[in-house]
């Protein structure tokens, strides 16, 4: 049976829903980001049962068909930005579309009713909490950082960056408590 669940981000949460199930007494077959398949078929009281253990701790079952799309969606995306070396060369679209097997725009126009954002400014913000981390990180230069996240120069990730947090990107690594944003609340 497959379960997909919400905020399921990194391989921490995978982590910790594996937990969670193993706590329930089920067999995961495959855990992904978003998407787990289980041996055992879960009857609804089962299901709200595991619902309100995800809950406790930030993630919560996902059982309608827009709501898993919006969720590949960001997976995709936070997968593009946090966990790929192809930033530079994969255009967002396309790659999102080839990999649910939708058009584009239709995606676009559900997970903007949905989020009350668009898909860009979704991945835009998500590489905005990149480019932060990175900053606090202290190991590469602006310039390696716009190169390693896609950005076409350090004066377009700064206009970006500004843009978004309103603070310029050396302001923002002076500041001595720097605040990030966690990923599922984007």
């Amino acid at each position: 049976m497959k379960i997909y669940i919400k905020n399921m981000v990194c391989s921490r949460c995978k982590m910790v829903v594996k937990t969670i199930l193993q706590e329930h007494q089920l067999h995961p077959v495959l855990i992904n980001l978003g998407e787990v398949e289980i041996e055992e078929d879960l009857n609804d009281y089962e299901l709200s049962k595991l619902d309100t253990s995800l809950k406790k701790i930030g993630f919560e079952l996902i059982d309608d068909k827009k709501s898993r799309i919006i969720n590949k969606i960001k997976t995709i995306i936070i997968s593009q930005v946090f966990h790929s070396n192809e930033a530079n060369s994969v255009n967002l679209s396309k790659h999102i579309s080839d990999q649910l097997n939708y058009d584009y725009n239709h995606l676009s126009n559900i997970f903007s009713e949905l989020e009350g954002i668009s898909i860009e400014k979704y991945f835009i913000n998500q590489r905005i909490e990149s480019v932060k981390e990175l900053i606090l990180y202290d190991e590469l230069s602006l310039s390696e950082i716009a190169f390693q996240l896609g950005y076409s120069s350090v004066s377009h990730l700064s206009n970006q960056f500004k843009k978004v947090t309103g603070l310029t990107p050396s302001f923002y690594k002076s500041l001595k408590e720097n605040k990030r944003t966690n990923i599922e609340e984007l």
